[in-house]
């Protein structure tokens, strides 16, 4: 059997870190800060998420057993994780005795060389593909293009992304970043042959994306996919898109290459009732998707009549190791959180420098790639991303607690740090609190600090290592006297008896 890597050690994808896009060039702090700058980026990203959101709590109050649904997708993707192995293995029987070749990938080195060998086994030059975060997350598309080999994005936004040379800034939209008046810019100038005259109307540039796709859906015979579902029982896989270019993909080429991430297996075709229910509803606001595709194996004389189905780990079984981080395998890549998260709006995908941005890419991202305790490590910043206000957990379908994984790989980056000025100042602070005489000495000295607070008793500046916390946060000054020290005082003294007393009596009065 070739699915070696299922007993292996739970390691990260291998150098260099197996993958394409998961890994930034810089920490979230630095790429945000200049994202923030962008105003026409912030109202893009205001306007489009506010409009999702108010489509999800749409269609999600339509429901009046929602919350049941969000329980039965966690359930079934919680059990699918605690036997996720034998799983696997099932898929491959049953894709296999319907007349599919399941390869395995370790990494993305691994998936990328498995895909570029199968597209030259064609003789193809070129291949049409379906918006997968799976190819994008090895960077498949750069991986062909260095074998000579053209791959063609046909999902219109992954598209504009494409001929922008940009990278996606949003799980569900990628070209959620760009407005009407710079799509109509990038087509002008990418697209062959296009009307010079061209106007920004939104069904002219739909036009425009149709017509230069159509030749290549009637003349490439590979097409290359992700899934958005694997059904172990019966090696069903499944693609829901909202514009009919997957439906092209999955049924014209002569040749199917599925990249599916592991973690995308479900146990039954029966789970699918559950999920072609949350997954709209949660990421388009949509009751159903447009297009919902399934095949299995291969048909003769319908559809194409090679398929192959690349199970990609590259980092996943290292995090179904983590026993507490493993759930955020549970993902169903509908992007609810992005939407609900004011750090996303405001920063926009790019600050994450990664495939997957928002709340579960601040997640999932430091499981795949790896978190290191190096300082230029950009992906040991991206759990701090977040402020942790907890509306991406109610926004779940499958309810991850993003945010508590989050503050769990916080720890992880902390206990992985070293010694720190955090941890030099806790220990420290443990030290005087043992000793009750040098604590009072503390809060004696402590009150000196009252010199730094302004009028309006809050310190706006501390120093060296502490304006970290100062540059994004008022310190109240001490107070003008501990409580301990009020305590010792003739006014405290009297006015803890006077509390006891009252105590004593309404004691007496209970017990008459």
């Amino acid at each position: 059997m070739s699915s070696t890597f299922l007993g292996m050690p739970a390691t990260p994808p291998r150098s260099p870190y197996g993958t394409g896009n998961l890994r930034g060039d810089r920490k979230f702090p630095a790429a945000a800060h200049d994202e923030l700058r962008n105003e026409q980026l912030r109202r893009n990203l205001g306007k489009a998420t506010h409009t999702i959101r108010a489509k999800r709590l749409n269609v999600t109050g339509e429901l009046p057993d929602w919350e049941q649904l969000r329980d039965a997708g966690s359930a079934i993707k919680t059990d699918t994780m605690n036997r996720l192995p034998e799983l696997l293995e099932q898929l491959e029987q049953q894709v296999t005795e319907r007349g599919g070749t399941v390869h395995w990938a370790r990494d993305g080195v691994e998936a990328n060389e498995i895909v570029t060998r199968l597209v030259r086994a064609t003789g193809s030059t070129e291949v049409i593909k379906v918006k997968s975060m799976a190819t994008q997350e090895i960077g498949l598309n750069e991986h062909l293009e260095s074998a000579g080999i053209t791959p063609y994005e046909t999902d219109l936004a992954e598209l504009i992304v494409q001929l922008a040379h940009d990278k996606p800034s949003h799980i569900l939209v990628p070209a959620i970043h760009r407005n009407r008046d710079e799509i109509r810019q990038i087509f002008l100038k990418e697209i062959p042959g296009v009307d010079p005259r061209l106007d920004n109307v939104p069904a002219h540039l739909a036009a425009a994306a149709r017509a230069y796709l159509r030749e290549k859906f009637m003349t490439t015979k590979v097409a290359v996919s992700g899934a958005n579902f694997g059904i172990a029982e019966t090696g069903t896989l499944s693609v829901v898109e909202s514009e009919g270019n997957g439906r092209m993909c999955l049924t014209l080429p002569d040749t199917l290459i599925t990249v599916m991430g592991i973690e995308k297996v479900l146990p039954r075709y029966q789970d699918l009732e559950v999920f072609l229910q949350l997954l709209p509803r949660s990421s388009t606001g949509e009751r159903m998707n447009p297009y919902t595709s399934m095949w299995t194996g291969v048909t003769p004389g319908d559809g194409p009549q090679d398929f192959h189905l690349v199970l990609l780990d590259n980092g996943r079984t290292a995090a179904l190791a983590d026993r507490i981080g493993r759930e955020a395998l549970n993902c169903i890549r509908c992007s609810a959180c992005l939407n609900v998260c004011p750090v996303y709006e405001r920063a926009g995908g790019h600050a994450y420098g990664s495939t997957y941005p928002g709340p579960i890419g601040a997640v999932l991202t430091p499981q795949l790639a790896g978190m290191h305790a190096a300082k230029d490590d950009p992906n040991s910043s991206l759990p701090y991303a977040s402020s942790l206000c907890g509306a991406c957990f109610d926004a779940c379908p499958v309810k991850i607690d993003i945010p508590s994984l989050l503050v769990e790989l916080r720890h992880q980056h902390t206990e992985e740090s070293g010694t720190t000025a955090e941890k030099l100042a806790m220990k420290a602070a443990a030290g005087v609190m043992k000793r009750p005489k040098l604590f009072t000495a503390a809060q004696k000295a402590a009150e000196l600090g009252r010199v730094l607070g302004g009028r309006d008793g809050k310190i706006s500046h501390l120093p060296p290592p502490f304006n970290g916390w100062s540059d994004s946060r008022d310190t109240a000054a001490p107070p003008k006297q501990s409580f301990r020290s009020w305590l010792a005082s003739d006014e405290g003294a009297a006015t803890m008896r006077a509390a006891a007393d009252e105590y004593d009596r309404n004691q007496q009065e209970e017990e008459k």
